[in-house]
């Protein structure tokens, strides 16, 4: 992705079952900028530490792992990492790809790039991917808050989020 015409990369971390989207960072470098602050992200998001992270081979998720997942005591085996991906078969990381390319590269497209690593619109396309764009590889092509078994007041997906968006809006001016 560019921010400012300015490499940088997307790092996100999806729930495999639900393809729900958990955390993100942007980063300056692929392989060696710290992505710790994503994995405690997710592990806050989801409440708890996932039994099996699926990488590519990249340092710093190893790393990441150790540091925030990997159990204190080495008799338990809280969490596995399986970097060692290939592009067939049960060992693989196809979902992470085709969230690169149809999600973000797509998007990124029609955007002309960001503006800064905190752009809105990265917190837009987290909210449309989880709460409104339907997924192919889901149960009736439910969207992953549907296959998480997340629900929002209100009936209609999108309107329900823009309501309560301008609901908080409105409450963080009161203050």
């Amino acid at each position: 992705m560019q921010i400012r015409g300015s490499r940088r990369y997307l790092f996100a971390m999806l729930d495999v079952d639900t393809r729900y989207w958990i955390a993100w960072q942007v980063a300056e470098h692929k392989g060696t900028d710290d992505v710790r602050p994503m994995f405690r992200k997710a592990r806050d998001v989801a409440g708890k530490v996932p039994s099996k992270l699926t990488s590519d081979g990249a340092a710093n998720f190893a790393e990441a792992h150790r540091a925030e997942y990997a159990p204190k005591n080495f008799l338990r085996k809280d969490s596995e990492h399986e970097s060692h991906i290939y592009m067939a078969g049960d060992r693989n990381n196809n979902q992470m790809e085709s969230f690169n390319g149809n999600t973000v590269r797509l998007r990124e497209g029609s955007t002309r790039g960001l503006k800064t690593d905190d752009s809105a619109i990265l917190s837009g396309l987290h909210i449309y991917h989880n709460h409104v764009c339907p997924h192919l590889g889901l149960p009736e092509h439910s969207t992953p808050e549907a296959a998480a078994s997340i629900a929002i007041r209100g009936g209609n997906g999108l309107k329900a989020l823009i309501q309560a968006a301008a609901k908080a809006e409105r409450v963080k001016s009161a203050d």
